[in-house]
């Protein structure tokens, strides 16, 4: 990285110069026929260029990094003027006052112009390290919310193959074996940044499958999809923890008879999500905003910032919908 911004710095400065070279020879080109010789037109040029090149260079990588950045404003603009000052007496006295003035004006021209290309390729620069940080800082607040992901959807998991084992259940080996699949695909899936929403959706209905034989005939789950999936693709194990969260805070919390409904809906690139799940009469003072919840609203921000979502704590039921693009980036 170092070796490439010295390159870059060669690269620029090197182009500097030789379009101050151009723009030189083309403005006494008219008066080429008073010099002796082509190689004294040419050589006076380039040393009319590398004289300005001094002091452009002077105040970029002295009085701007040791001066200007460092808020001394005053003594920036005295050395500044000075040096512009010095600099036009020095190509000028041999001639009169008059040139001097000439030479003071057209170098505080041209180091004016220096100064704006360099604040210029400047806020490029800081420009993009802020886009690049923010994209870096983006890409690890996502993966650390990925990887909480797992231990909360296999704690919940294991909760309900715990209450299976409990009831001596002989479904317990056949949900342990659902478990593992469920598991392979979400430990596949966290190493990709979208699935397929056909994949997800499926992985959702296999969840409710292995939830409806251990909450047995006391909650009735509806899982309702209208639309075309087609090839649409999703932030993986971004839904369910909504799906979730109508298990744990409805079915879960009561041995009364409940209910989860869930439609899933896609209109154009648009993808609405919809749970609904009866409340128990007597509710518990847990939480329902949960590891999990706050986790996918997250990650909802920063993937989908343009979503939304609308939560209703109702008397007798809880209800989220979801409003998702499925083509934004």
């Amino acid at each position: 990285m170092f070796n490439r911004s010295i390159k870059n710095t060669i690269f620029l400065n090197a182009g500097a110069f030789l379009l101050v070279g151009i723009l030189e020879i083309l403005s006494i080109w008219a008066s080429r026929d008073n010099f002796e010789t082509v190689y004294s037109f040419y050589m006076h040029g380039f040393n009319y260029t590398l004289y300005i090149m001094v002091i452009i260079w002077i105040n970029h990588f002295i009085f701007i990094p040791f001066l200007l950045d460092k808020r001394r404003y005053v003594l920036y603009v005295i050395l500044v003027i000075g040096i512009i000052f010095v600099g036009a007496y020095i190509r000028g006295h041999a001639y009169s006052w008059h040139t001097v003035n000439k030479m003071f004006f057209f170098l505080i021209y041209t180091t004016g112009t220096g100064m704006a290309a360099f604040f210029l390729r400047r806020s490029i620069i800081i420009q993009k390290e802020k886009s690049e940080k923010e994209k870096l800082q983006k890409e690890i607040e996502l993966n650390y919310l990925k990887q909480q992901v797992n231990p909360h959807f296999l704690f919940n998991s294991l909760n309900s193959i715990y209450a299976l084992s409990r009831q001596q259940s002989p479904e317990t080996p056949e949900v342990v074996i659902q478990l593992s699949e469920l598991m392979r695909y979400q430990l596949e899936s966290a190493k990709k940044d979208t699935v397929l929403l056909k994949e997800e959706l499926e992985f959702i209905e296999n969840y409710l499958l292995l939830e409806e034989k251990r909450l047995s005939t006391r909650c009735k789950i509806e899982f309702v999809i209208e639309g075309q999936v087609s090839d649409f693709t999703i932030a993986p194990m971004l839904l369910i923890p909504f799906v979730e969260n109508a298990v744990k805070h409805g079915a879960q919390s009561t041995n009364d008879q409940s209910t989860i409904d869930i439609t899933t809906t896609i209109k154009g690139t648009t993808l609405n999500f919809c749970v609904v799940n009866s409340k128990p009469t007597t509710v518990t003072a847990s939480k329902r905003e949960g590891t999990g919840l706050e986790n996918v609203k997250r990650r909802l921000q920063l993937l989908y910032p343009d979503h939304t979502l609308d939560i209703e704590d109702q008397e007798k039921k809880y209800r989220v919908n979801l409003a998702i693009d499925l083509k934004a980036p």
